[in-house]
């Protein structure tokens, strides 16, 4: 998979990983690191359970990465809104 392919996958996933959980997206940037990170954590995850990771840039790699990112920011969000609560 190309670098620019990967970028666009991670683009895709994080702006709809922040719109699951967040309801606005994080910005172009933020969209493609949380995707990127999310694209990774998901394909871990799907591997681990048997799974394919991210294949390609096709339906089935944005739903991996998607469950990456909704998972990454859900983590996130959840220390943020304690350290805060403190």
């Amino acid at each position: 998979m190309s670098i620019v392919a990967f970028l666009l996958l991670g683009l895709i996933a994080g702006f709809l990983g922040s719109k699951i959980v967040a309801g606005s997206g994080q910005g172009i940037l933020g969209d493609v690191i949380v995707g990127v990170v999310g694209a990774l954590i998901g394909g871990l995850l799907f591997n681990f359970f048997g799974a394919h990771g991210v294949t390609g840039l096709n339906l089935y790699s944005i739903f991996v990465a998607t469950a990456g990112s909704v998972l990454l920011l859900a983590v996130y969000y959840a220390i943020r809104n304690r350290e805060s609560s403190a």
